[in-house]
Parts: structure tokens; sequence; C-alpha cells
């Protein structure tokens, strides 16, 4: 792990297909394209005839720099074999969005009468669908029931839509998520092809840092976003465990409320560090996973002021306390099925801290990572890192995406010794 490591491409060589129908939300597509093609991912876009009243073929040939099919495509001649034949083998994932309450229906009824949806019956690969619809529309009883028709089938994965104001001024849920929202789901699906591995678990993510106020604006704090912790609570929801985020200071609600859309992460957000062992100790009982990635304060002061300081009156020395080791002590009281996993951020050699503190505060595995290295640490979008257990096993993971890292976290914890 040196800084001489090239960075790897994200999407490079996959094989995707989005399918897009008829909806305003189309136009978000053309960022998901973009953004797979310039990382050299091939991508086939298939329009509906609908989809094309909002958006042109020729957007989408140039963004993914192949031509796009539509329904035209079906019935000509692509001897051999069936163009719908040859694009569901091909795909290793589809997107569809914005999926409409047409196309949701028919999918659910496993229909196929233009060539989106008989690409999809050809194939089985996983399918990623993004819905967006009118309020009313997307709450109706049959629309849920064929939401959770295909929800039910293992190759569907789903991205709820999210609530605010529609294109048709309704105040509402049926809004479609983002494309930063529909890549990283891509990714999830990518890494784990679909397998819902972590079905049935119940995962706790600590994420990002505290801050430990003296006065009501002056705190000792630290540079942690949060991103690693969110990227960990991203990986385990979408292979299917059923995860709850503690999320400290660092991200803003927007950008947090953006990694998490489409998911059932439940949220919680706390500033200090005794907030954050509040929830601990509320939520860790019921709880089979603890992933520890917050950074949390070592040392706060003895002392508030509920009223700022004058500056002629700050002390030259400030008195401090021990913060107490949150997850120390949730160790003493875990039950046999209980599984923690902590983190070390460290300059340096990271290795043998890193082991020491596996030991001294019994966890069962530990993620040390590189404070002092590009791509990595605090703020990155990148991360790099060695993760260690008590039976001895070490795997070194190279610079990659947070949620790249999140995903090889997730593996190796999955291997556990109980």
């Amino acid at each position: 792990m040196t800084s001489a490591t090239p960075l790897p491409t994200l999407w490079g060589d996959r094989r995707i297909v989005l399918g897009i129908t008829g909806g305003i939300a189309a136009y978000k597509l053309c960022t998901v394209a973009s953004a797979l093609a310039k990382d050299q991912a091939q991508v086939r876009a298939l329009l509906t005839q609908t989809a094309q009243q909002f958006i042109t073929p020729l957007s989408f040939s140039t963004l993914c720099r192949h031509r796009a099919y539509t329904d035209a495509d079906l019935w000509a001649d692509h001897s051999p074999r069936p163009l719908h034949i040859e694009l569901g083998e091909w795909a290793e994932v589809m997107v569809i969005a914005p999926l409409t309450a047409q196309t949701l229906a028919k999918l659910a009824l496993g229909l196929a009468d233009n060539l989106l949806t008989n690409t999809v019956l050809a194939s089985h690969c996983p399918i990623l669908l993004a819905p967006a619809m009118n309020t009313d529309m997307w709450e109706q009883p049959i629309v849920q029931h064929h939401w959770q028709t295909l929800l039910a089938q293992p190759r569907y994965h789903g991205m709820a839509p999210g609530s605010g104001i529609l294109a048709c001024d309704r105040q509402g849920a049926g809004r479609m998520v983002e494309p930063a929202t529909i890549l990283a789901h891509l990714q999830s699906l990518l890494h784990s092809g679909g397998q819902q591995d972590w079905q049935h678990q119940r995962v706790l993510v600590t994420a990002g840092g505290t801050q430990e106020y003296w006065d009501p604006v002056r705190f000792l704090g630290n540079p942690a976003t949060g991103r690693m912790g969110v990227a960990l609570a991203q990986a385990a929801a979408h292979r299917g465990a059923k995860v709850t985020l503690i999320q400290g200071t660092g991200l803003e609600n927007e950008e947090l409320e953006a990694a998490i859309a489409g998911t059932s992460i439940v949220c919680h957000r706390v500033t200090q560090a005794a907030q954050m062992q509040q929830q601990l100790e509320a939520l860790f009982p019921q709880q089979d996973w603890l992933v520890m990635a917050a950074a949390v304060a070592d040392l706060r002061p003895t002392a508030y002021s509920a009223v700022k300081v004058a500056k002629a009156d700050l002390a030259t020395t400030l008195p401090l306390e021990p913060v107490p080791d949150l997850v120390a002590t949730l160790a003493q009281r875990k039950q046999p099925h209980q599984r923690l996993i902590g983190f070390a951020a460290q300059s340096g050699d990271i290795v043998t801290p890193a082991l020491g503190k596996l030991q001294r505060k019994g966890l069962d595995a530990i993620v040390a990572n590189p404070i002092d290295q590009p791509n990595s640490g605090f703020g990155s979008g990148w991360n790099q890192a060695v993760i260690l257990d008590r039976a001895g096993r070490q795997r070194a993971i190279s610079p990659c995406t947070k949620l790249a890292l999140a995903h090889q976290i997730l593996d190796f914890c999955r291997d556990l010794a109980p």
C-alpha cells in the first residue's frame, strides 16, 4: 500500500443494461450512463416507446458510446440470434428506471410485449428497480402488491422512491432516487452478484466523529466524515441485512439522506460521545453485529460553560477527562452470537497497534487503515486497509472506493469463527 499504487477503475469492462421507461425522471439516467461509460463500463440502453417521449435514443447512444436500442430493434434481423436473447445473456446486471406503474405490472405478471420486458425474461442477472410515479399511483394497493411481488423474487432489488415535490406539483412519495444512489447499489450488486448473504442479520454501524464542547461554540473534534461507516451500512443493507446507523458529526443531513435513500436503514444522529454511548446501550442488545467505524473522542473537557467564554477569559490549559471506551464496554456485555468489529485509523505501522487494540478491547475483528497515505483516511472517497481477526487471519485491501472496501470487510467478517 504505497502512493504508487494505481487506483482501479470502478466499472471497467462491466456489462450493464439500462432499461429506460416513460417518466420525467428519465433524464437522471443520463447521469448514470455517463458515469458508467466514462469509467470504461460497457453500457447498453434500451428505451421503451413511451421513454422516447421524454428523452431520445441519440442522447443515450452518445453517453453510452454505443447505439441505444428501441422496440423497433426487437423485430429487426439480428441473426443468428434475436437481440433480446443476446442482451439478456450478455448483461451482468440490469437497471430499470424510472420504473413506471405500467412496466412494474408487466414485470410482476411476467409479460413480454416490448424489447425491455423480453430482455428481462431472457436474462438471469440481478435487476435493480427504481420506481417513479405520482403519489396516488404509487400508493395504490395493486401497485404495492406488484412491487412486493417483485421484491420477493431473489433477482429483483428495489430502491423505494423518496418523498418530495413531484413533477405534478404533488408533495409526497414517488420521487425517484438520485443517480448516486443508483450507482452505489449497482456497485453492490456487481460485487455480490445479487446474493442476499447478510439476510436476517441485524447490523448496527457507527459512523462519523464526535464533538466534545466546553462552551456553545468551541469543541474538541476530529475530521471524520462518516463516509466509511455509511458505506458499511449501505453494503450490509444492499446484501439483505437489517441495518441501524448511528451517525456522528461529519456528513451534512442532505448527503447522509442521499446515501441511505432507497434502503431500509434506520438512522440516529448524535454529536457527542455520551449521546453515542446512550444509543449504543439501547440498541446493541438487539443486534447480531456491531461495526464501530466512528471516530469517537478519547478526551473531553471536564466542565461545560452554558455561555460562550470570552476570549480574554480563556485559559491557556484545558482540563480534560477520558471518554469511556464505548466498544470495550460493550464487548464485556456481548452475547455468544454477537460479533464486534472495530476500526483503527493509524499512521506509520498500522498492524501492530491494531493487533493490540483487537486483544485489549475484546473485539472479534479490526480494520486498520492508514491516515498518512494518499486516497485513504478521513474525507476521502477511497480507502485501504488491513483486516485482522482473533484467529490470526489477515487480509490486506488495496486502495478502492469505501463502498468496495465495505463489501470486502463484510466478506471477511461473514466467515468469522464463532
